[in-house]
This record gives C-alpha cells, structure tokens and sequence, in this order.
C-alpha cells in the first residue's frame, strides 16, 4: 500500500509503463504528466523491464539484514539478568558489558513475548519475618473522633 502522499500508486505506474513501453512516449514526457521526476519513471520502467508485473508492486523498506545487532547470547544474558534480579537497564548494562541504551531495546523487543514477565507484573517479594510485624506501617495519629476531642479541649 503507498503511503498517503505519494504520487503513483501501483495503477499510476502500470499505466507510466504502458505510455512508455506501449505507446512509445518519451519517458521525460510520461513523468512530466504523471508529476514525477524523470529518474523516477526510469527507475519504473527498468523495474518493469526486469521483474514484470512484480516489479510495480509496493516494497518493504526494512533491511534485509542487520550486521551490528546485538548477538543472541547477549539478549539471552541481558533477559537473564532481568528475570533474575528484576533490576533496570543501568544496572543490567553494567553487568553484561553493554550499553543502556541497548538493554532497553532489547527488553522491548522482548516485553510483549509469551514467557517473559514485565518487571510490574512480577509478584513483590516477601519481607523477612520480624517478630510480630504484619508489613503495615503504625499509624501516628490518633483516629477520627479522639483526634477533635483533643483539639476542642484546649479552648
């Protein structure tokens, strides 16, 4: 599918290839009227002459291949670390040995797989039992109604 602003679509270059191939008109011409450059058209035409219909079909613009990806072993070490110590991307950086900036690629690369855990949906971890202490704070005022006794016996 073109994007919106784009001047031909895969019709508009069928028929920029049928004027120039078919009905002989000078590619210049063709690409003056069809409001496109005159290397555009060629490259159009060329694309015709070697894969046919094909050739005028939308193409992907992502690369075929990525030389300086970070290596399998290394997003396996850098998922580790996260679902070990549930820590940040500074802290796994200066762990595994690579940048921040790419720990956080990699875990977001990885966050909406099946089996890995987003670091809010692991369960907290468990506080050491000290004697009767529930894990709740104490409160340090006194509740509601001793709390507006005190403050109408000063008057």
């Amino acid at each position: 599918m073109s994007h919106a602003n784009a001047r031909l679509t895969v019709y508009g270059r069928t028929l920029l290839v049928h004027r120039v191939l078919e009905e002989g008109m000078p590619v210049a011409h063709a690409a003056a009227l069809m409001g496109i450059s005159r290397q555009c058209a060629h490259r159009w035409v060329s694309r015709y002459r070697t894969e046919g219909e094909h050739g005028l079909q939308d193409r992907s613009s992502r690369p075929h291949h990525c030389p300086s990806r970070t290596s399998a072993q290394t997003e396996q070490q850098v998922l580790q670390a996260r679902s070990t110590h549930r820590r940040g991307q500074d802290w796994i950086s200066t762990r595994v040995g690579v940048p921040a900036r790419t720990v956080n690629r990699i875990l977001a690369r990885h966050l909406n797989r099946p089996g890995f855990v987003r670091g809010s949906q692991v369960p907290p971890r468990q506080a050491p039992a000290r004697g009767s202490h529930d894990g709740r704070r104490p409160r340090t005022r006194p509740e509601g109604p001793a709390r507006s006794r005190r403050a109408h016996d000063d008057g």
